[in-house]
């Protein structure tokens, strides 16, 4: 959607197909980061967005047992907004489309699955949707990481691996609860507790492939395991009566050799699928999306395109992303592999126990989450002037 947004501002003919009638998906990326929320204003779109309800997540902490750290502070990046936005991803990409919609250049179908990819001449020419065919220039598979279009590509790719899976759930939220986001660790269990104003967003996470063992175990076994490790939800876990309430999300990380191929690109979780840690994985799409447009508007306006522009969207954005799944990678194999795998309680990693002596030090990995490896900024320009977004140069 950002990069429908992005090129139909410059004057390029842009179609988003979006599989589904809504936007209406329970725990998907909720989180809008530093680095994207300096796009939006860098789009003039910033002050719209912010009116749409959400939650700021200024800094992060983790609980070891009874021991909780401070681990990333943001309130130091130099942005203008120094916090996370918790926000539903409906409403972010409804947003956007809005915004897209003011291009007469722009158009998105609801409803529109992928079902195949049209080749000519050694090139992706267009998409099949049902019994329609849509030609294209370019053809950008953005569908996440069960992407329809990378799997009909025959793109490569290197699979990473992941010690765990996620149960999503929410529980209600009291006065008098902690208003803090954080990830909690004890013996053999980890939850990750997001604030969402009257509710909270929780992530049970368990070891990889025991999603079907711990539904074996039932719902009372959940729900102890649970209030163990969440005392003050104790009286509220309750509220899961129904399997319907809980969403696995199968972790996996893994990138694709090449993400292109003549007339086709893969961006975000399509080319790279991001481990959960850190909840960096939309706003790693969102910067795919700025650095692909800031690469492709001229030559796609221009009727230009070739394959070495494909390879300079790659060129850009793989740097960033192999340091961010490298560093995800370490956490997942140095913290959540060890106390998944363990019936004993841990004592907090060295790097942890230095962020809780240092709060200095709590800005680097405030940084990292925040803005990234690599933060990208429009360099786009608008068609239309008059129907340009505000704050945006014609």
């Amino acid at each position: 959607m950002m990069l429908g947004l992005l090129l139909a501002r410059t004057g390029v003919r842009t179609l988003v197909l979006e599989k589904h009638a809504d936007f209406l998906r329970d725990f998907r990326g909720d989180t809008i980061h530093p680095s994207t929320l300096e796009v939006m204003h860098e789009l003039g779109l910033l002050e719209g967005l912010l009116r749409l309800p959400h939650q700021e997540v200024p800094q992060f902490a983790a609980k070891f047992g009874d021991r909780e750290i401070a681990v990333a502070d943001l309130s130091h990046l130099p942005t203008h907004c120094r916090f996370i936005a918790m926000m539903p991803q409906w409403d972010f990409l409804a947003f956007l489309a809005r915004e897209a919609a003011r291009s007469p250049h722009f158009e998105l179908r609801m409803s529109a699955e992928v079902t195949s990819l049209i080749e000519r001449d050694g090139r992706i020419a267009g998409v099949r949707v049902g019994d329609d065919e849509v030609d294209a220039e370019l053809v950008v598979g953005a569908d996440g990481r069960h992407s329809s279009v990378r799997a009909r590509s025959g793109l490569q790719v290197e699979e990473f691996g992941a010690p765990m899976d996620v149960l999503w759930f929410r529980l209600s939220r009291r006065a008098g609860d902690p208003d803090a986001t954080m990830a909690l660790f004890d013996a053999g269990r980890i939850v990750v507790l997001i604030y969402r104003g009257d509710y909270w967003q929780c992530g049970y996470v368990i070891a990889k492939g025991a999603a079907e063992e711990v539904r074996r175990s039932g719902l009372p076994a959940l729900r102890a395991g649970i209030a163990k490790l969440l005392r003050f939800l104790a009286d509220r876990v309750e509220e899961l009566a129904d399997w319907e309430q809980i969403k696995l999300l199968t972790v996996r990380v893994d990138r694709l050799r090449q993400w292109y191929r003549p007339g086709l690109l893969c961006i975000g979780d399509a080319a790279h699928a991001m481990s959960p840690v850190a909840g960096v994985g939309i706003n790693l799409a969102i910067q795919d999306a700025v650095a692909a447009a800031n690469i492709l508007w001229r030559p796609l306006r221009e009727g230009s395109l070739s394959t070495d522009d494909l390879r300079q969207v790659q060129k850009r954005r793989e740097w960033p992303v192999r340091v961010t799944q490298r560093l995800q990678l370490m956490v997942q194999q140095r913290v959540i592999a060890r106390v998944l795998g363990t019936g004993e309680r841990l004592a907090p990693p060295l790097f942890l126990r230095l962020l809780a002596r240092y709060a200095w030090l709590r800005r680097i990995p405030g940084r990292l989450i925040g803005l990234g490896i690599r933060p990208e900024h429009v360099k786009t320009i608008a068609a239309s002037p008059e129907r340009a977004p505000r704050g945006t140069k014609g």
